[in-house]
């Protein structure tokens, strides 16, 4: 939720991007009617989630809204450096992350007999789907176009690491809220780093990334570079795991200063 209540931010940041910025803030053109578009159903996903935590009573809103404050002030850096390619590369990345771990936690919430937030997460996942596909889409256009470039801004991405939005959250306590967070819905099946190569797994495949043909030398690097790196990070992944020791717990605002383990 505190991700999704931070839509300034995004707005800003595919606001950014050469040629396809919206110039006016009212322009009519198709980029810039796309992003008022999705930024206005990304805010009714944030508006959904924070009544129903108010209602729940189960969280502390004020560092709740602490963190969205902190979050919104801090911005982000995806590293898509103005260039659309990359920033369409890492919206169809992080579109489908968003599928994921909001599907994970409808699932969840079903188990544990939440059937409301179940159907809430549900549908916000589905939206997530319907943006992941027109994201991807524009990619796949970028690749049929112009496949050099698109491929190496592919690589370009992957190799910087697809961060999530909120990287920068803090709720005026823990430095490291983001980190700590992220160890969280790794441990609990929310968003893993397994979630992560299978995202890029599924792209190098959607986008046809291994029939590539006509690259430069360079490209060809690029190539093989995203086509191995799923395998590379479920690897890393699995001795990460193997080593992995009894996690430390750590206190969350959030729900009123908690400890949950990491």
């Amino acid at each position: 939720m505190v991700t999704e209540e931070a839509l300034p931010t995004y707005q800003t940041m595919l606001n950014t991007l050469d040629g396809v910025r919206d110039e006016t803030g009212a322009s009519t053109t198709p980029w810039a009617s796309w992003t008022r578009a999705w930024t206005a159903e990304e805010n009714r996903h944030g508006d959904l989630l924070n009544k129903y935590l108010y209602l729940s009573g189960r969280v502390d809103m004020k560092q709740i809204e602490k963190t969205i404050q902190y979050l919104i002030g801090s911005g982000m850096d995806p590293g898509t450096e103005n260039n659309p390619y990359l920033g369409f590369i890492y919206t169809s990345f992080q579109e489908r992350a968003t599928f994921i771990s909001h599907g994970n936690t409808a699932r969840f919430a079903k188990q544990h007999g939440d059937l409301k937030l179940a159907q809430i997460c549900g549908i916000i996942a589905s939206d997530e789907k319907r943006h992941e596909t027109a994201y991807t889409k524009i990619v796949e256009k970028l690749f049929e176009i112009d496949p050099e470039d698109t491929v190496l801004g592919f690589a370009d991405m992957m190799r910087k690491k697809i961060s999530m939005p909120a990287h920068l959250m803090y709720d005026g306590r823990d430095e490291n809220l983001f980190e700590h967070f992220s160890a969280v819905a790794q441990r609990l099946g929310v968003y893993t780093a397994k979630d992560y190569a299978d995202i890029l797994e599924f792209l190098v495949n959607r986008w046809k990334i291994a029939d590539l043909t006509g690259l430069s030398s360079e490209g060809n690097k690029a190539q093989d570079f995203v086509c191995t790196l799923a395998s590379r990070i479920r690897r890393l992944e699995e001795r990460a795991q193997a080593k992995a020791k009894q996690a430390p717990t750590m206190p969350f605002s959030w729900i009123f200063d908690r400890k949950v383990q990491l």
